[in-house]
């Protein structure tokens, strides 16, 4: 199978998760692209579900295909959230924010009782960190928020330069929240719960990008087939 029928793959083994009636978190990026298409052909076979995406992007993508939708604020506690991920570790940690819409994926997935990570096998990694972590900052006081972001990554024993993101015309990544983004080039986190608490005392941070102690299953598919791995 190449990258997108692995893809595919992982999504449509997660709608075997899929009840009548749930309340779903909907992920953003291309795995979950996959699974929010595939969602839509059940919905249009008379499965009923209420979701909450977490991008503009998914909900344009999910409305155009007629799924209902709902907010956080009317559906405070959600059934299950299937999302996609940029790395994931042994013990379901994982790097997420690639896509841009890292802190509505950690409020909608900490808003559900399950979260199902799918993904193709080049996601599976023994330690996280090859992928740049996205942190997401306030524009102000940016150059400052990105020094301390660095001092607290190389604090928690993987320094490396946090750039901020740009577009392709040299502008500053806008997340949907009004935000910015920078991409900590680390390479190696040993200690993805002690970098993550020390970003989060960094002032200016909105959020960052480790996911820990939040996927329950990771469904990763490569080129002999699908495996569902339970957190342990």
């Amino acid at each position: 199978m190449d990258v997108e029928t692995q893809k595919h793959a992982a999504a449509a083994r997660a709608l075997d998760f899929v009840r009548q009636g749930m309340r779903l978190g909907l992920g953003t990026g291309s795995t979950a692209a996959h699974f929010v298409a595939l969602l839509s052909e059940r919905v249009r076979a008379g499965l009923e579900v209420v979701a909450v995406p977490t991008s503009e992007v998914t909900r344009a993508q999910a409305e155009r295909l007629g799924i209902v939708l709902t907010t956080l604020d009317e559906t405070p506690q959600l059934d299950l959230t299937v999302d996609g991920a940029d790395e994931i570790a042994p013990d379901l940690s994982l790097i997420k924010g690639g896509g841009g819409a890292l802190l509505r994926e950690k409020i909608v997935a900490t808003a559900s009782a399950r979260m199902i990570v799918i993904a193709d096998q080049s996601k599976w990694v023994e330690v996280l960190g090859r992928f740049p972590l996205p942190i997401e900052i306030v524009p102000f006081g940016a150059t400052f928020t990105r020094r301390a972001v660095e001092a607290a990554a190389a604090a928690a024993g993987c320094p490396g330069p946090a750039p901020l993101r740009q577009t392709a015309s040299g502008h500053p990544f806008v997340t949907d929240g009004g935000h910015w983004l920078i991409d900590a080039r680390l390479q190696r986190i040993s200690d993805p719960q002690g970098l993550a608490a020390r970003l989060a005392a960094v002032p200016g941070v909105v959020e960052h990008g480790l996911f820990i102690a939040l996927a329950r299953t990771a469904i990763v598919a490569g080129p002999t087939g699908v495996r569902v791995v339970e957190q342990p």
